[in-house]
């Protein structure tokens, strides 16, 4: 015997079958939505003090450091070797080591001169004495003469005229003799002095100018004045419109009394930022700021603004057009021997704060067709709500209405499918 479905039952099977399908879809989607809803990560709405910040970026800097310089009068000077930005130096330690071969041939050369000086010294002095023991002998030798014609002149007596007036004759000459000798004698020690003097004035200036070349050759040495971590300043004879100025390297050039680098005291560290014009009104001095260092990412500092320019100036770091903008310090509550001048750093200002406002992360807040709204919990599934935000901050939003204390948001879109 066969069975078979009765006839109207086989008219309706087919919508009875594709009913089931949607029935058991909807009981799937409802499970899903209410699983991916439970795996949503959510935040509870929470009243407390809102702080609205004003977001800088700034640098590390110090009150007070040291700077290294190329030496004075040095001619043109080559880098051979530079220790790097962020080198912990101890006092003493070599930073910046020049060329020195043409310093080193200039000091031989002077040294030639100063033994060359020293020679002709020592040549005037052996013949000065040489000179004066010939002068001694002619002098000597004319006093002899000069005795001999006195005692010739004693025999007048016993003379005749004629070989009487001969002896005078011979001692007048004999004493001419002796007064040129002695004159000759004075006037080549004179002289002997004033060459010597001049050959002397020459010796010391060839010793100064070796003393001056040594002098240059050690300042050609550049060594830390104290202990500190270095840091470079920028080459900017090496810039360029289409490179910027870097730190100086090996091989670089500088002229003298050029600042090559900064040995900063770390107990002055302070923060240096600028600050646009439109924020320029709400930043005021005593206010609290909040500092992360970017090479320093396992903390946070704290300071309070001490410091803002009263005039905007040109900022050449900003790209262009370049802005004009303000100069803000930041006194840091504390130290960290860590920080160097240089570094990068986050600078959060509190401009203004909200007592007791309703607080959300503003990663619960999402715009959907021009509006601003979060996704509360309703028991296993969330609903679309429209807020109104007061403010933002940061990671942060002050809600004005559309939540209340205590409400269950979600961190993520429910409706992207995470």
């Amino acid at each position: 015997m066969n069975w078979r479905w009765p006839s109207g039952f086989r008219r309706r099977g087919p919508l009875l079958g594709a009913a089931v399908v949607v029935l058991i879809s909807l009981v799937f989607g409802v499970i899903r939505y209410a699983r991916s809803a439970a795996k949503l990560p959510t935040v509870t709405v929470q009243r407390k003090e809102f702080v609205e910040y004003a977001e800088l970026r700034g640098s590390v800097k110090a009150a007070h450091s040291l700077t290294v310089s190329a030496p004075p009068a040095a001619g043109d000077l080559q880098i051979l070797k530079i220790v790097p930005t962020g080198t912990k130096l101890k006092k003493g330690d070599v930073i910046v080591e020049f060329d020195t071969t043409t310093l080193k041939q200039t000091l031989a050369q002077d040294q030639s001169a100063l033994k060359s000086a020293e020679a002709e010294i020592q040549q005037a002095k052996v013949s000065a004495r040489q000179k004066e023991e010939q002068n001694q002998t002619d002098i000597m030798k004319a006093r002899f003469e000069v005795e001999t014609a006195k005692m010739e002149m004693q025999k007048q007596e016993i003379l005749s005229v004629i070989e009487g007036e001969k002896a005078k004759l011979a001692l007048a000459d004999a004493q001419r003799k002796l007064a040129e000798a002695e004159d000759k004698g004075s006037a080549d020690r004179t002289s002997a002095a004033s060459n010597l003097l001049s050959k002397e004035k020459k010796r010391d200036a060839a010793e100064f100018q070796v003393k001056r070349d040594e002098t240059q050759l050690a300042a050609l040495t550049l060594r830390a004045a104290a202990d500190a971590a270095i840091v470079l300043e920028d080459n900017w004879q090496a810039a360029s419109p289409m490179q910027p100025a870097a730190p100086f390297k090996a091989g670089d050039h500088a002229f003298p009394g050029m600042a090559l680098a900064q040995l900063p005291d770390t107990s002055t560290v302070r923060i240096t930022a600028r600050i646009e014009e439109a924020q320029r009104g709400k930043v005021q001095i005593k206010q609290a700021a909040i500092v992360r260092v970017d090479a320093v990412p396992d903390r946070s500092y704290s300071g309070v603004v001490d410091e803002i320019s009263s005039t905007a100036s040109m900022d050449f770091n900003a790209g262009w057009p370049f802005p004009k903008n303000f100069t803000l310090g930041i006194a840091m509550n504390e130290q960290d021997d860590r920080l160097t001048p240089g570094m990068g750093a986050q600078v959060r200002v509190a401009v203004d704060r909200v007592a007791n406002g309703l607080v959300l992360p503003s990663a619960c807040v999402f715009r959907k067709e021009g509006r601003s709204v979060v996704y509360l919990r309703r028991g296993g599934k969330f609903e679309e709500h429209i807020v109104e935000v007061a403010r933002r901050s940061g990671d942060e939003v002050l809600i004005a209405n559309g939540v209340k204390e205590g409400d269950e948001v979600a961190l993520k879109d429910p409706t992207t499918g995470q």
